[in-house]
């Protein structure tokens, strides 16, 4: 089994959409990849919110069950399209996979 976490830093204002904003769309457009491939077997998105710490605006959290798997899901155009909202809105990006 593959973990992928993926957490990120949200801009002020970008896009044309203030912090809030643009953390709802990016939470919606990736909890709509459940799924998206075969292998695929988990997906959790996240805003983090107090009373927790956090460090990170939104985190995502998803288990593949092969490489092979993960890296259809980075390569597959949805996906893709989703990076490329989200890098407009982003100031900081942190990703880490393993392998169980």
């Amino acid at each position: 089994m593959i973990k992928h976490i993926v957490m990120w830093s949200f801009a002020e204002h970008a896009a044309g959409a203030h912090r809030a904003a643009n953390l709802q769309i990016a939470m919606d457009k990736l909890a709509a990849l459940a799924g998206l491939v075969p292998g695929m077997e988990k997906l959790e998105v996240v805003i983090p919110s107090e009373p927790f710490e956090h460090s990170y605006d939104l985190v995502l959290y998803s288990e593949f069950d092969s490489p092979e798997s993960l890296a259809a899901y980075a390569s597959h155009p949805e996906h893709v399209e989703v990076g490329r909202f989200i890098s407009q809105v982003r100031t900081d990006r942190i990703c880490v996979d393993y392998q169980l």
